[in-house]
Formats: C-alpha cells, structure tokens, sequence
C-alpha cells in the first residue's frame, strides 16, 4: 500500500470560481519492506528551463493524442535518502490563508451568512470534481513517471484504521469496480464482517453480537432497495471521503482557502456523493433527521443554485441525485456502509424504519436474521465472547503491569 499527504488549495479560476488544485511536492512510500520513496514537485516550482522543458512536453503527446502526465514530476534529492520519516509533507498553510474550520464551527455554525458562504463553497468544489465522470472505483496512483491511474483499491480512512488494528481486508490493493453492487458487496464482507470476526472486544455480550449479526445480515439482503439500478454501472466520480471541519481550512467569512488529508478520497458511485453529516453537528450514531433535515434543504438549495449559476452539464443534476437519495433511504445506507463503528446504529435508527417500524423491539427478527449471517452462528458467537474474556484480561494486566513498573 502505498501512503501520501496531500494538500490542495483553492485559486481562483474562471467557469468555476474556485478549483481544488494540488500544491509543491508529494512524497510518497511504499510500505513494504524495502520502503521506496518518490518524490513529486509541481511543475511550476521547478527551475525555469525546467518548467519550459515539461510544458512543451505535456504540449506534443496532447498533440499527438498521447496520455499526458500529471503537473507533477519526480525527482531526486541529494538528502532525501538519508531521512527515516515514512512521508512528507512538504507544503505550509500561512495564517493569512485562513483557519481549520473547526476553530470557529461550534460557536458559529448557526450564523446564516457564514454557513451560506461555506455551502456554497463546498458546492463549487462538488460540482467541479462531479465534472468529470470515472470509469471505475478505486483510489488514484502516481507511476514513476508522473502518470496518474485510477488502478488501486478504494481506500477510505476505516481501510487503514482496520488493518492498524490487524483486522484483515481482503480487498487486494489493485482491485478496481466497475459495477456499484460489488463494491458494497466487498466493503460489507470484507470491512464490516472482517470487522466483527476479527477486533477481539468487538462485542460485549451474547445479545450485542446478535445485535450487529443482525444488522449486517440485513444491510446485504437490502442493497438493492437503497441503490438505484441505472446507476449501477456509473457515473463514478471522485469523493472526498474525509471531510470534516478540521480539514477544511476558510477565511473570517468561511470561504474555503484549502484542503488538507485528501489522501482517502477516491472514486464512488455518484449516488453516494452526500452532503456532509457534520452539517448539523451531530455524531453519526446520535443523528436525528429533524435537526439535520433542515440544514441539508439548506445546503441542497444552495448547491441546486450554484448548479444553474455554472450551468454545469451532468446527466442528472447532484442535487436531484442527492434529493433522490435522502428520498430513498440511500444517504443512511451510504453512511452506515462507510462507517463501520456506526453502521449498526445507523441501521437499527433510520434504514430499518424504512422498511419494518417497530421490528427492532421484536425477538423474531434477530433470532431469523443471525443465522444468515454466518453458518453456525452458536459457535461463533461463542468464540466471540471467548476472544472478549481474553481481551479484558490481556487489557487488565497491561494496567497492572504499568502500575508495578511506573516509568
């Protein structure tokens, strides 16, 4: 798997006001054993005959109807060898370019003029990226040559954090999608089941593991009903998947000056793109639909603007996407697939109304769900509490240990 830290800042251009464009130099890693670094600069960072050289470059295989590399050209440095850090970050957000956003939303986030200038800012860089439509899902990659693929698996940040906990995904690293069932397919079985059968304090108790067993059973046997079938096959397009307050940098008037961590973005299928969960500063498993209600026609008013203001050219607009969405039941399915710490939660509050009112508080329905979930449910549930023994007192004498050996 190959790492990045990723900067992007926002200059203005025509058409679109304001357009995501990467800045100064990637590094990146290899984390295999032999740990390969590349090192990437932007083209107008190089020395000006330097600059020349690749403009004319990119210029004669446009002409010729070749593919053209990205603006960013690999190169070596005579100390980069020597360092021992796994990547850089080789960019710097200046005070005066603005602020995390996080800084201000809690006591701001109810102004009105801030929250407008903000929604339509992410508007913008919505519909500029939904511009360009994506053959497949998955993660891009930078060859040696500065050439960018869309050739790896998705990588959301719930990859990492799963594998950092040594739960295997067993999604290999050049998987590509080009249909949007096997997508949640795999990322049910092999985030959120691998999830369960493998974090040893998973569960707490035979009736959670039921409980998530339950949920998961039902998440798979219901896709279909929360998916639109013409946009099984597409368009796909790329999604900022970490974007939260603290990264997204703004002004004293909330316009948004940079972007920071879009190293977890990736191609998905359209009808996934949502507005932000944050918007009502609400945690995914306390989300209530009436308070969050209001402030999504809020932000889907101003991105259905924005869309006649550019008069951007979409088979169907983002914003009947997203209305379609939130209509269907697919902006909870979305957030439960995403989100495998909250995908129980989110399921049992808002897709299971959907479908059954009231099933929760009934027995029938988890005792018929668990056993499709796994052959030999009773075993495994077993093993389960058996792995949660063992993992309360590994956790027990780890704090005994330090308590008798303090530093």
């Amino acid at each position: 798997m190959r790492t990045k830290s990723f900067v992007a800042k926002l200059v203005p251009t025509s058409g679109f006001g304001k357009t995501v464009h990467p800045s100064r130099s990637l590094a990146y890693m290899d984390s295999d054993s032999r740990q390969v670094r590349d090192q990437f600069t932007a083209i107008e960072n190089l020395p000006l005959l330097l600059q020349l050289a690749h403009h004319f470059y990119r210029r004669l295989l446009n002409w010729l109807k070749f593919p053209v590399p990205s603006r960013y050209v690999r190169h070596g440095e005579a100390n980069f060898d020597s360092l021992s850090s796994g990547y850089l970050l080789i960019d710097y957000i200046e005070k005066t370019e603005g602020q995390m956003l996080s800084c201000t939303w809690n006591e701001r986030h109810e102004e009105k003029g801030l929250r407008r200038n903000l929604f339509r800012n992410l508007s913008r860089i919505l519909l500029n990226i939904a511009q360009v439509p994506l053959p497949r899902i998955g993660s891009f990659t930078v060859d040696n040559n500065g050439f960018l693929h869309l050739a790896n698996r998705p990588l959301p940040l719930v990859t990492h954090q799963l594998e950092n906990e040594q739960i295997p995904v067993d999604i290999p690293r050049h998987l590509t999608y080009t249909s949007t069932d096997s997508y949640v397919m795999d990322t049910l079985n092999c985030l959120h089941d691998s999830r369960l059968r493998h974090q040893p304090n998973g569960v707490s108790d035979t009736g959670d593991c039921i409980y998530q067993m339950s949920a998961l059973a039902a998440m798979k046997v219901t896709s279909s009903l929360f998916l639109r079938r013409d946009l099984r096959h597409g368009p796909f397009v790329f999604s900022l998947t970490d974007l939260h307050q603290s990264n997204i940098f703004v002004d004293d008037d909330w316009n948004i000056t940079c972007l920071v961590d879009l190293e977890w973005a990736f191609s998905c299928p359209v009808e996934m793109i949502l507005p932000p969960r944050w918007l009502a500063n609400q945690e995914i498993d306390e989300m209530d639909e009436k308070i969050y209600d209001p402030v999504r026609r809020e932000f889907l008013d101003i991105l259905e603007e924005t869309e006649q203001e550019l008069s951007t050219q979409f088979r169907d607009r983002l914003s009947v996407i997203m209305k379609q969405a939130w209509e269907m039941g697919t902006f909870w399915y979305t957030l439960a697939l995403h989100s495998p710490m909250g995908l129980v939660r989110v399921f049992y509050d808002h897709i299971q109304p959907i479908l059954a009112n009231g099933h929760e508080e009934k027995g029938a329905f988890y005792t018929i769900m668990m056993e499709y979930w796994t052959i030999e449910t009773t075993p495994f549930i077993n093993k389960k509490l058996a792995d949660k023994e063992d993992y309360d007192k590994q956790l027990r004498q780890a704090f005994e240990d330090q308590v008798e050996s303090p530093r």
